[in-house]
């Protein structure tokens, strides 16, 4: 009898499908002729485990509705069952992708896209986003990030819970990606609104191809993934503008817009960031595209603080600041309350008809124009 991990906050991820598939592996290698009862509240992960249960009980682990899976482990050698039928909601889902797939293949082999938004809420009642990741270094393998939008609250959880697994089959069926190349980000709620589940720790990096260049992405370990794709017009324009420019990239995250200014010819490029994890992951990325050494500078920094201290001059400046940080080595940062402070210090570092561009993903954010009246915006 055994009670493997399951719930809600963890989710179908990829080490507890992987756990589910050892463990039918085990006991139907293992203990034939043995009879074996397995509970868990995921239909996914009883899937995983391939056993042919002779009885299947509902019951509640509290709040959590299980199934206790009872199988006799016979002796002969059972083939595994059919994949199951995909259900209307899951058909649906991988209709329009398969759909939106064939608009967008001439566009993506076109330009050399291999990262790009496939789906993002199509059919309101399948609320994510679906992106697909083409790793380059394992023959072009496709991978999926399936990020989940915060349902309406009066959506009870379970039913929420229920159209994301069919959301995830539907993808993974339309695109021929395995489950276990499917990065989810799962929403549950709690005090104080809606979280996303904690992430995985597999520390598996693929590299993926922008425009000629090449960048780190991990699908499983942090909510972004560290290749803004909503970015990729603006990294574009970076690189035709950068040839003999000074490039400074602030909040620079993994300095992807460094590397297609130097790509672009840049002069210098400078990236700003506090955290010291992704200033590493910059520094793969420029190493991975050719590109080191003292013209192109990682500085790990508050980037409020370093602009109020620096001197150097720059033609061109990215600013892409969060919506909001609260890091225990810095002050608060609130892009709507600080953004004058901000953009001050930087036209103050920027050089005669240099270039600024300003982001950022505050839905409801107001540039105060009058407070920036000196600058032509």
């Amino acid at each position: 009898i055994c009670n493997p991990p399951y719930g809600e906050r963890l989710g179908e991820t990829p080490e507890l499908v992987a756990l589910y598939r050892t463990l039918g592996e085990r006991l139907r290698s293992e203990f034939r002729g043995w009879r074996a009862a397995v509970i868990t509240s995921d239909p996914g992960l009883a899937s995983a485990l391939r056993l042919n249960a002779r009885k299947k009980y509902v019951l509640f682990n509290g709040a959590l509705e299980c199934r206790l899976l009872v199988a006799d482990l016979d002796v002969e050698k059972r083939t595994p069952p059919a994949p199951k039928p995909l259900s209307a909601g899951a058909e649906a889902v991988a209709n329009r992708i398969a759909k939106n797939e064939r608009h967008l293949r001439k566009r993506l082999a076109k330009e050399r896209i291999g990262c790009y938004r496939i789906y993002d809420a199509d059919i309101p009642e399948y609320a994510a986003a679906v992106d697909v990741y083409t790793a380059v270094e394992r023959g072009d393998e496709r991978w999926l990030h399936i990020q989940e939008y915060a349902p309406p609250r009066e959506i009870p959880e379970h039913v929420a819970r229920d159209r994301m697994r069919e959301l995830v089959r539907g993808a993974g069926v339309a695109l021929e990606v395995p489950r276990e190349r499917i990065a989810i980000k799962t929403r549950y709620r709690a005090k104080g609104g809606s979280k996303y589940g904690r992430m995985a720790e597999r520390d598996e990096f693929l590299v993926v191809e922008e425009g000629g260049l090449r960048f780190e992405v991990n699908l499983f370990d942090y909510l972004d993934t560290g290749l803004f794709l909503d970015h990729r017009p603006i990294r574009a324009r970076i690189g035709e503008l950068a040839s003999r420019q000074r490039f400074l990239n602030l909040f620079c995250y993994t300095a992807t817009a460094s590397v297609h200014a130097a790509a672009g010819g840049a002069r210098s490029t400078t990236s700003v960031d506090l955290s010291a994890t992704y200033l590493d992951w910059a520094a793969r990325n420029l190493s991975l595209n050719g590109f080191s050494g003292a013209a192109h500078l990682l500085v790990q920094a508050d980037v409020l603080s370093w602009l109020a201290h620096d001197r150097g001059e720059y033609d061109l400046i990215f600013v892409d600041p969060p919506t909001f940080s609260n890091s225990k080595r810095t002050d608060d940062f609130d892009v709507q309350r600080d953004h004058v402070r901000l953009l001050k210090l930087c036209v103050a570092r920027l050089a005669p008809n240099g270039r600024m561009f300003f982001s950022n993903n505050a839905r409801r954010f107001r540039l105060d124009r009058d407070a920036l009246d000196a600058c032509d915006v």
